[in-house]
């Protein structure tokens, strides 16, 4: 289930943040959380099943038409799972009819292979 991020959930974000490359240098990822807390551009929801928050994906909204996914990232126990495309899809879902989702260039292989595996099943 995809969940708001709140203030008192920061140490569970910067952990599943800190699995991206561009994210592990720490001052960089203290900014980023910073942008998330304070730029209402920016929107961090986290991925909960069974009381354990598994991934964590944010947006930023750049204009009146797009939306742009610029993190993912899932607990390594839990990858290859199908999180990673649930949390794409919840996005899709919550934004898709008012703005055009797409992703950030260091994610934008992993958003095709979500969307086309997707419609490979609709064609199925």
């Amino acid at each position: 289930m995809l969940i708001r991020y709140k203030k008192n959930q920061e140490k569970i974000a910067m952990g599943l943040l800190s699995f991206m490359p561009v994210e592990r240098d720490v001052k960089l990822l203290q900014h980023t959380m910073k942008e998330y807390e304070t730029n209402p551009e920016w929107h961090l929801y986290l991925w909960k099943e069974d009381d354990d928050v598994i991934g964590a994906i944010g947006l930023m909204i750049k204009d009146e038409l797009n939306v742009i996914i610029q993190h993912i990232s899932v607990n390594p126990s839990y990858r290859n799972m199908g999180i990673g495309r649930k949390m794409v899809d919840e996005i899709k879902q919550l934004y898709g009819e008012k703005y055009d989702v797409s992703a950030d260039e260091l994610i934008q292989d992993f958003y095709h292979k979500c969307t086309e595996e997707k419609k490979d099943e609709k064609n199925q």
